[in-house]
C-alpha cells in the first residue's frame, strides 16, 4: 500500500506539470487557431533562461522565478506576429510547419549557444527532496507539494478567468467564431496577444516546476515534452481544456506506475500505447468540446 501511495504522489506531480503545458498548448489552438508544436521547446528554452538567471544572481530564487515567467511570456509574444497571417487564414495545418521552423531555432540555441551544448543542472537545494511528511515508504516532498499546488493553483485561475470573466468570454467567442467576435466588436489581435501571452505565463510556471522536478535540462528535453503534449492533447481532443487537465493528470500516473512495477522502457509503450487505442477508438478524444 506504501508503494502505491507513492507511486500516485508522484504521478499526481508529474501528471500536473503535463497538465499545465497541455493547456498553455490548447489555450493556443483555440483562441488563437495555432497548432504550436513548438511550445514545448518554448517552455525548455525558458528553463535555460531560469538556469542563466540564478547563476548571473546568485542562485537568488524570487528574482530568478520571476525572470522565468517573465522569459516565457515574452518569448510567447514573440512568435504571435509570425503566427498571425496564418491564423487568420485558418492554416492551421502550416502553422504545424512554422512551428517546426521554431523547434530547430531554439534546438540551436539550447544545442549550440547556451553552456556549448552541455546539459545544464540546477541547485540541489532547488528540487525540494526533505520530506514533508511520511506514510511508512511512502513520502511527500517539498519540492513534490509546491509542484501540485502551483499546478493546480495555476489551473484553477487559468479556468476561473476563462469561464468567470469578461476576458474568458471573449476567449470563447473568439474560439467558436472568429466572424462572430469580430461582429460584436472583440478586438481579435488584441485578444490574440494576450492568449500567447497567458500560454507564455503557462510555460514560465512549467518550466520552474520542470527545474524542480527534473533536477536538469538538455535540448532534447523538447522532444521528449513535445510528444507527451501532442499526446495528451489527442487523449483529451485538440482544443479540449479541461480534459487535457484530466488527460495530463492520467498520463502522469500510468507513467509513475509502470515506471514503478515495469523494468526498462516500458513506460513510453504503455502510456502512448494506452492513447493510441483510445484514439483508434474514438478520434476526437476521450472529451468533447467545452468551450
Amino acid at each position: 500500500m506504501d508503494i502505491v501511495l507513492a507511486q500516485v504522489i508522484n504521478g499526481v506531480a508529474v501528471g500536473s506539470i503535463y497538465a499545465l503545458l497541455a493547456t498553455g498548448f490548447n489555450l493556443l489552438f483555440l483562441v488563437g487557431g495555432v497548432f504550436q508544436f513548438a511550445y514545448p521547446h518554448l517552455v525548455v528554452l525558458t528553463m535555460y533562461t531560469f538556469w542563466l538567471v540564478l547563476k548571473a544572481t546568485g542562485d537568488n530564487l524570487a528574482v530568478s522565478i520571476l525572470a522565468t515567467i517573465g522569459a516565457g511570456m515574452g518569448l510567447s509574444v514573440a512568435t504571435e506576429p509570425l503566427f498571425r497571417p496564418l491564423a487568420r487564414r485558418g492554416a492551421i495545418v502550416t502553422t504545424f510547419i512554422l512551428s517546426l521552423g521554431i523547434v530547430i531555432v531554439f534546438s540551436d540555441i539550447m544545442n549550440r549557444q547556451i553552456h556549448y551544448g552541455i546539459p545544464i543542472g540546477f541547485p540541489p537545494a532547488l528540487s525540494g527532496q526533505e520530506a514533508l511528511a511520511r506514510w511508512g515508504l511512502a513520502t511527500i516532498t517539498i519540492g513534490q507539494l509546491a509542484t501540485i499546488l502551483g499546478a493546480i493553483g495555476a489551473v484553477v485561475g487559468f479556468l476561473y478567468m476563462l469561464y468567470r470573466t469578461k476576458r474568458g468570454r471573449a476567449f470563447r467567442t473568439l474560439a467558436q467564431s472568429p466572424f462572430v467576435a469580430r461582429l460584436i466588436g472583440i478586438p481579435i489581435t488584441k485578444t490574440s496577444i494576450l492568449s500567447y501571452l497567458i500560454a507564455g505565463l503557462l510555460g514560465g510556471v512549467s518550466a520552474v516546476f520542470l527545474s524542480m522536478s527534473l533536477g536538469a535540462a538538455a535540448g532534447s528535453l523538447g522532444n521528449i515534452l513535445a510528444v507527451k503534449v501532442f499526446a495528451v492533447a489527442m487523449f483529451a481532443g485538440l482544443g479540449n481544456l479541461k480534459g487535457g487537465v484530466i488527460a495530463g493528470l492520467i498520463l502522469g500516473l500510468v507513467e509513475s506506475f509502470v515506471m514503478g512495477y515495469l523494468r526498462g522502457d516500458w513506460v513510453y509503450a504503455v502510456s502512448l500505447g494506452m492513447i493510441l487505442v483510445v484514439v483508434m477508438w474514438k478520434p476526437e478524444g476521450l472529451f468533447s468540446s467545452d468551450v
